[in-house]
């Protein structure tokens, strides 16, 4: 299976997340292949720290010695025109390992928002002009619309106050009409998709004739939890937050349904001292087995989860969708093999569906 968003660390952040570990866990979960996001530290952004992270994936593997194992990374983008340039290019050299370019429209985890609509317009103005033409993948929150002072450290559930729903709506609705305006031809994907209006935007806009095309992903945390599920037991806090049973209801229909095109985890640890600290992030292995079972219980078809956990992606990346390695566990195994990812790590964002 696929899991096509995922923060493997390593580097200065190897107490949180290495490679080597993040995918021997990922492989006991059925999850042979992966894309690797570039805000790490140091971050994705030139040819030299795409060559050095796909070497130490590539010694990751070899430790592992599985055969079957794919890695691959998105590189990120800056308000740098010769930055664009540059992972435009190692893009064309080194695709599919490096399988996409990523945008930060608001802060996260790593610093690497690009929040203001003239800079985000110069990345779509360059990238046309570079003739970019794969997946830009987005982290879709208005920087303008978060509000960190209404985040309670005793009540993580107000991380859903903070970043309220309408900056996902309101990032969502800007990417668009940016891709609209500069006649962009690649292919927009909102990740992480946490908001029923946000969904039905998407929807909306997959209808109508563009220059772009348009796809989106679900979490296991956005689909199962909701922000009644964010405490200091779970440490259930990340961006975008956990929302409310409507937005979860929404997107897990439209995971059976086929209103969403992939599941991606946006496995993300920290370590507990960081996750007191208030740190954004949940390991996410261990709750995409959870989600492949709650789908399986509520008669979602066999063909639709290989869609949702591979063959969708390899359509929206330009792969062969045939070429996808399909290791489903059995129902009855799917929810002992997540505990025991879930172990592998100091917190459990889904301790509440044990």
């Amino acid at each position: 299976m696929v899991d096509p968003h995922v923060h493997l660390r390593d580097w200065n952040d190897s107490n949180k997340e290495t490679i080597y570990h993040g995918l021997k866990v990922a492989y006991d979960c059925g999850i042979n292949e992966v894309f690797d996001m570039p805000n790490t530290n140091p971050p994705l952004i030139s040819r030299e720290a795409i060559l050095d992270r796909l070497s130490l994936a590539n010694e990751a593997i070899m430790r592992l010695n599985k055969k079957d194992i794919s890695y691959h990374i998105y590189a990120g983008l800056t308000k740098d025109p010769k930055q664009i340039t540059q992972v435009v290019s190692a893009y064309n050299e080194l695709f599919p390992l490096v399988i996409g370019l990523k945008l930060f429209a608001g802060h996260s985890t790593g610093g690497m928002g690009i929040i203001s609509d003239e800079d985000q317009q110069l990345v779509f103005n360059t990238l046309v002009k570079e003739n970019y033409k794969g997946v830009l993948t987005i982290h879709c929150e208005k920087e303008s619309l978060l509000d960190n002072s209404k985040f309670n450290k005793k009540d993580l559930s107000t991380q859903s106050i903070a970043r309220a729903k309408i900056a996902e709506v309101e990032s969502i609705k800007d990417i668009i009409n940016l891709a609209k305006t500069s006649k962009f031809e690649g292919t927009i994907h909102v990740a992480h998709l946490s908001t029923k209006e946000g969904l039905e935007i998407i929807e909306c806009e997959k209808a109508k004739e563009n220059t772009f095309k348009l796809s989106c992903a679900v979490t296991a945390h956005h689909a199962l939890l909701t922000k009644l599920d964010a405490n200091e037991k779970s440490f259930a806090k990340m961006n975008p937050p956990l929302r409310d049973e409507e937005d979860r209801l929404a997107l897990f229909n439209a995971l059976l349904n086929g209103g969403v095109d992939f599941i991606e985890s946006d496995h993300a640890p920290h370590t507990l001292e960081d996750k007191r600290k208030g740190a954004s992030g949940v390991p996410g292995f261990s709750g995409t087995l959870l989600l492949i079972k709650a789908l399986i219980d509520n008669g979602i078809s066999k063909s639709r989860i290989k869609d949702l956990m591979g063959r969708n992606v390899y359509k929206t990346f330009d792969l062969d969708p045939d070429g996808v390695n399909f290791n489903i566990k059995s129902v009855p195994k799917l929810k002992e093999i997540s505990l025991l990812a879930a172990k592998e790590y100091p917190y459990d964002a889904f301790i509440s569906l044990r």
